[in-house]
């Protein structure tokens, strides 16, 4: 489920339709959490659907560490990619704002712990990376392991909306984190390997 504060909103003819703040989203807002609405395919599942079927989950899902494709019910399906991201995901299936959202401003993720099938170049952004790679979790996952160990203290510190929709040890896990008792689980563990899952 996507932070409540956030609308579907058109961003661009060749981004398309984009998702958007309507209030300010302090960093270290959890801005998204996996939840029982979410819709979770097999890693081989979709080699069954008709070709277009097949294309629109290939828009539309992303693929968990155990090659699962999961669908978004609602409009976190629409979130696009920026290399300079505002949110990061956690391998606790939620994300969190990396620094402050301001009112209207899209919201974003790194396409690159989403494990694509196939590379993916979005527009130009200035930035040294040009294209997400399906492996990029494997030469990331540091920088962004650092940015999202300096958030886990300030989670439990603000309002959380989406909250309520973590697990009793997923949220023991944060408040462990938070005060040093518990190193954070890497970024790394979002890594799916195909290879190694047919084994």
């Amino acid at each position: 489920m996507i932070h409540p504060d956030t609308r579907l909103k058109w961003i661009s003819d060749k981004k398309g339709f984009g998702v958007v703040a309507t209030k300010m989203i302090p960093k270290g807002t959890i801005t998204w959490v996996q939840d029982e609405l979410d819709v979770v395919f097999g890693p081989d599942e979709p080699d069954t659907f008709k070709p277009l079927t097949r294309e629109l989950l290939e828009k539309y899902s992303f693929r968990n560490q155990k090659g699962e494709h999961i669908l978004c019910w609602d409009v976190a399906k629409y979130v696009n990619h920026s290399f300079k991201s505002n949110c990061l995901s956690t391998a606790y299936n939620f994300e969190v704002a990396v620094r402050d959202i301001q009112i209207d401003e899209e919201l974003t993720d790194d396409y690159g712990y989403l494990n694509l099938s196939e590379s993916f170049t979005p527009e130009d952004e200035g930035t040294e990376r040009k294209s997400v790679e399906p492996d990029d979790t494997l030469k990331l996952y540091k920088e962004w392991d650092r940015k999202l160990e300096l958030l886990f203290p300030e989670i439990e510190k603000l309002d959380q909306p989406l909250f309520e929709l973590l697990s009793e040890e997923v949220k023991s896990e944060i408040e462990k984190v938070a005060c040093g008792d518990r190193k954070m689980l890497s970024t790394k563990n979002l890594y799916y390997e195909p290879e190694k899952s047919r084994i």
